[in-house]
């Protein structure tokens, strides 16, 4: 499993949290079996909405191991009904300003189904639109793929990208707005803190958010860290540009072999 495959498992998980906890707002408010609440519940069930797309744009598509694309696809599955069974349900309100007591009884009962649904029914629902997938396209192509590379004796068999092109990647992903390898000689002779520096990792944000600037730094670091790389933030800053936006910079020193752009 790669480093992105990983992080985004746990990043993952961290978002299905959060949206139990919404799950449970929801629940608490309708119990009170009242209109009243509706406007909150359009806002949570607006949270919602939010969380899933976070999921489905910027972790799902990192996710490789099918058993755990199961496991996430099973799971959107029972979101993805919540969510319209409360928008059906804020519409109901709009029109008829009444529902009946079954009505909420039913959303009720569909929260607290909920790992029953995910276990069963959503679960077998998704084993069968990943086996059809895969059956019919990716799994060819990834023999395929597989195929080529041991014929070429390689030995980076489950290697996506080149290294150059994952740090960027991950910076991206990350928030950076522009990232940029380089060798610069006199700042590598004059970096004792790290055996034989190779590179440096230049990044930037095109704002004033000092935590995304580190957060892209730290993300940086531990990758290179888990590839067996020596790694040390270098240099921090904000600049005002003469186009009055400012932005934020960093730089990441390595001992990687890194081609420079």
């Amino acid at each position: 499993m790669s480093y992105i495959e990983k992080k985004y498992n746990s990043k993952i998980s961290e978002v299905f949290d959060e949206l139990s906890k919404i799950e449970q707002d929801i629940l608490q408010l309708f119990n009170y079996k009242s209109i009243k609440y509706s406007e909150k519940v359009a806002k949570l069930c607006a949270l919602s909405n939010k969380n899933i797309n976070l999921i489905l744009k910027k972790y799902y598509p990192e996710i490789k191991q099918i058993g755990d694309k199961l496991r996430i696809k099973s799971r959107l599955k029972f979101y993805y009904d919540l969510l319209d069974k409360l928008t059906h349900y804020i519409r109901c309100v709009e029109e008829f300003q009444k529902l009946d007591d079954q009505y909420y009884e039913t959303i009720i009962d569909f929260i607290n189904e909920k790992e029953n649904l995910i276990s069963g029914k959503y679960k077998e629902i998704s084993s069968h639109e990943l086996t059809v997938f895969y059956d019919k396209k990716t799994r060819e192509d990834l023999e395929r793929a597989l195929a080529e590379k041991i014929e070429m004796g390689s030995k980076q068999f489950f290697t996506f990208g080149s290294l150059e092109t994952e740090i960027k990647k991950i910076a991206r992903i990350a928030g950076a707005d522009e990232v940029t390898i380089f060798n610069n000689e006199e700042i590598l002779n004059r970096a004792e803190f790290i055996n034989n520096p190779n590179a440096i990792i230049h990044y930037s944000v095109y704002s004033t958010d000092e935590e995304l600037l580190k957060e892209i730094g730290r993300e940086l670091k531990e990758y290179l860290i888990s590839k067996g790389y020596e790694a040390v933030i270098l240099l921090q800053e904000i600049t005002d540009l003469t186009l009055e936006q400012d932005f934020l910079t960093g730089s990441i020193i390595t001992n990687a072999n890194l081609n420079p752009d």
